[in-house]
């Protein structure tokens, strides 16, 4: 079954890394499928029978953004509290569709893996600082997965780095 890949970067065109990972993904129809939120809905206006339609349709799913302000882009975190309903993602006994599902992170990190550790720069590490995204998940009984992460962006951004997190992440896909 094919992974469902959302995608929400708020300007993607310019965009090093993210920019890279979907055009590679797009070469494997048969096994990615992705929706790019900002694409669909340039005017933030999402249709929310449409979004939980998409989502029941897979058992994988991985959103991938950049972090940034230690969080998601601001779209991503209203997709989340419209999409993630009462009585559709938890809360009724009608609830719980994405209960069971695979669900993951792929985040792209500007600075480097070491500033986020309790003796760098930013004290906790990326997996502490994802913890939200984590309870929200498990909140909505989704199978939380680890997350991938590819650090670094800010500091070096050549093409030999970025093409280097190409086969990390399929790697990841495809394991997960």
């Amino acid at each position: 079954m094919k992974t469902l890949i959302i995608v929400a970067h708020p300007n993607i065109k310019d965009s090093k890394v993210n920019k890279r990972w979907i055009e590679e993904l797009q070469k494997y129809p048969e096994t990615f499928y992705v929706h790019q939120l900002h694409e669909v809905y340039p005017n933030e206006e999402i249709d929310v029978p449409a979004e939980q339609e998409l989502i029941e349709k897979y058992d994988k799913i991985v959103f991938q953004f950049p972090y940034y302000w230690f969080n998601c882009p601001p779209f991503l975190k209203k997709w989340f509290d419209e999409v993630l309903t009462y009585g559709w993602a938890y809360g009724s006994k009608s609830g719980y569709k994405v209960g069971g599902k695979k669900i993951a992170l792929a985040v792209s990190a500007g600075i480097d893996e070491n500033e986020y550790h309790p003796t760098g720069k930013y004290k906790y590490t990326l997996e502490e600082l994802l913890r939200p995204f984590e309870l929200t998940f498990e909140y909505i009984k989704a199978d939380y997965r680890p997350f991938f992460a590819y650090y670094g962006i800010e500091l070096n951004s050549s093409k030999e780095w970025i093409e280097k997190s190409v086969p990390k992440y399929l790697d990841f896909l495809n394991s997960f």
